[in-house]
């Protein structure tokens, strides 16, 4: 049975800027039943919360940074869940808290403590990966390690597909190593020269090392469905796996596409699909 596709808002952060409303529309007219936030550009919870419920969008999720929710925890949750987010999710760490870096057993327990305020508020904290967690610490992924030492009950999964493959992994395998535990599976596709990832990916796209514009397309995002992702069979994992959401992300556009244009093909694919 096909899963409810919401779309990471922040794949259209322009134009959510420039039009929270409009653009809320739009999303909703290309066919996506929810939205994840990434950010709330300025409009108030118990606002949004009506738009949404006018336009006809769930609330799913929410990525807030880090640090930002450490700050905060409590009043940053009750912000999401009045909106109607099930989830909050840790986006994203700076090297300091990686895996293999001095501050990680640091980031698990800060994780872990924000996996209670949010479980004190009905609420469920996800961790969305990169690739960097799956440097090995003592023999086991950095990734693995986080959720072995945070309880299922404070922390479930988001898995990005995009940075699982980047990493060497299988997508679809990744997903259903954590059955019921992946409430939340992110679908991201993607372009990439040959099977190496390219040094200082995060610096490099759309760039050379020197600020200059690439002579050739090393690594770049894609609509779900136009790039090296086998869709199908990581669709069928999160069915497998018992996610309720498939959430749409795209950093940048395709070459040549609109932000919206290359969420639309996203969403033109996933129901071609039955989706």
């Amino acid at each position: 049975m096909a899963l409810p596709v919401a779309l990471q808002l922040y794949s259209v952060r322009d134009e959510m800027a420039a039009d929270f409303r409009g653009t809320l529309e739009k999303v909703k007219a290309l066919g996506y039943d929810g939205v994840e936030f990434a950010g709330l550009f300025g409009q108030e919870p118990a606002q949004i919360k009506r738009m949404l419920a006018e336009i006809g969008l769930a609330a799913v999720s929410a990525h807030v940074p880090l640090e930002a929710l450490l700050a905060s925890p409590e009043a940053v949750v009750a912000a999401y869940r009045e909106i109607g987010c099930g989830f909050v999710a840790v986006p994203y760490v700076t090297e300091e808290r990686r895996p293999g870096a001095a501050g990680f057993a640091d980031t698990i327990e800060d994780i872990r403590a924000l996996g209670e305020a949010a479980r004190a508020q009905g609420v469920t904290l996800l961790y969305h990966n990169h690739d960097f967690e799956f440097e090995k610490v003592n023999g086991e992924y950095g990734l693995d390690v986080l959720y072995r030492e945070v309880l299922p009950e404070l922390l479930q999964t988001e898995i990005d597909v995009c940075w699982v493959k980047v990493a060497g992994l299988s997508p679809a395998d990744y997903i259903k190593k954590y059955t019921g535990r992946a409430p939340v599976v992110h679908l991201k596709d993607f372009f990439m020269k040959g099977d190496k990832k390219p040094e200082k990916l995060y610096a490099l796209i759309g760039l050379a090392d020197d600020g200059e514009p690439q002579q050739e397309e090393l690594f770049g995002f894609r609509p779900v469905g136009h790039g090296k992702q086998d869709m199908p069979a990581i669709l069928c994992a999160a069915e497998q796996a018992g996610a309720q959401w498939v959430v749409v992300e795209q950093d940048e556009p395709a070459p040549g596409d609109t932000r919206l244009a290359s969420v639309e093909k996203s969403r033109e694919y996933l129901r071609s699909q039955g989706w």
